[in-house]
């Protein structure tokens, strides 16, 4: 058995750089021994690995992928959860358009569903919306449109090698680990990246691993977790967030009341489970309408104000929230849905 999946099983000592290698290597050749790539991604998804491991993964990654452009998307942002967490509606990709809307460029990275019946990926086909397939069309979008929304293509390919070396098992339920550390997998070059936490099990390592980002790309990485269990920030209860620049940690506390927030429930922001990909689209432009319910209207432009204050845009959450009420009510984030889908209509 390979030496990484023996130390990750018996976590009697870290998983070095060397080792790492050795398994993609093997991994890519078609050299490792039937289920051990499954043994991997189970143990991985069982228990976080420890600081060390974990920092080595990174980097074994981060140095297999090819080279991409020069061109950094300058002052964009990032919005993503780790999945999991109650059943709401699309709440980050509807604050990337609020966000955008308001002036803050945006460039999204997502997947499919994994723990719920509609992801980014999924809603953004429904609405006719294509993601970026290379970095190139990424920029071009983004200057065009100030959003963009980037495909698997950010991803590692050793991620898709595990998926397959593991057929016919289910990745969803196998590689739990992939979906919770996969916004620190995209190798997205923006400023600052706002990630919702919605597993406390999980916030040890990816703290190192938002430390380790941050000190490794430069990028401003915001950790936010609350008690509700969800993976964006909620307007009606306290939500913690970890902030770290150049690898420094900060933390302080988004108290609803002090921003003006407060009113409603995680059932105002449900998204039926069973209604699948259509209803979620429809509730989706409901919500980007201005019609949602008050809790859904004051969370989505909770998190659009997150990107703005992360991004650097402004320091005021105040000033912040007023930008991203004006963009929702005023029908200019719906607007761009549709300047987005008509974009990619007429390029397709």
């Amino acid at each position: 058995m390979h030496e990484a999946v023996v130390s990750l099983i018996g976590r009697e000592a870290p998983v070095q750089l060397p080792v790492w290698r050795s398994f993609w290597d093997q991994l890519h050749a078609g050299g490792l021994r039937r289920g051990e790539a499954t043994a991997l991604l189970a143990s991985l998804s069982t228990q976080m690995p420890d600081r060390l491991t974990l920092q080595a993964l990174l980097d074994s990654l981060a140095e297999r992928r090819p080279a991409r452009p020069a061109t950094e998307f300058a002052g964009a942002v990032n919005i993503v959860g780790t999945g999991g967490g109650p059943p709401t509606f699309n709440i980050s990709t509807a604050a990337a358009f609020v966000a955008a809307a308001m002036g803050v460029p945006v460039v999204k990275t997502g997947s499919r569903a994994y723990t719920s019946s509609c992801g980014s990926l999924d809603l953004l086909e429904r609405l006719g919306i294509a993601p970026a397939t290379s970095y190139e069309q990424t920029w071009d979008t983004l200057e065009h449109c100030g959003i963009a929304f980037a495909g698997y293509f950010v991803y590692p390919a050793e991620i898709a090698l595990l998926a397959r070396a593991a057929a016919p098992l289910d990745l969803r339920r196998l590689g739990s680990f992939v979906n919770t550390l996969g916004p620190f997998l995209a190798d997205m070059p923006v400023r600052a990246q706002v990630t919702g936490v919605s597993r406390p099990q999980a916030l040890a390592g990816l703290r190192q691993a938002a430390g380790h980002v941050s000190r490794t790309t430069g990028r401003t990485v915001w950790l936010a977790d609350n008690d509700a269990g969800a993976d964006e920030l909620l307007a009606f209860t306290a939500n913690r967030v970890r902030c770290y620049q150049d690898g420094a940690e900060d933390e302080f506390t988004l108290s609803p009341g002090a921003l003006g927030l407060g009113s409603g429930r995680l059932a105002d922001l449900a998204r039926p489970e069973q209604a699948g990909v259509r209803h979620a689209a429809d509730l989706f432009r409901q919500v980007l309408a201005g019609h949602g319910t008050p809790a859904a209207t004051e969370t989505v432009c909770l998190n659009a104000a997150a990107l703005a204050v992360a991004g650097g845009i402004t320091g005021d959450w105040h000033q912040a929230l007023r930008a991203a009420h004006a963009t929702l009510h005023d029908g200019t984030a719906l607007s761009l849905v549709e300047r987005l889908r008509t974009r990619e209509a007429a390029h397709a």
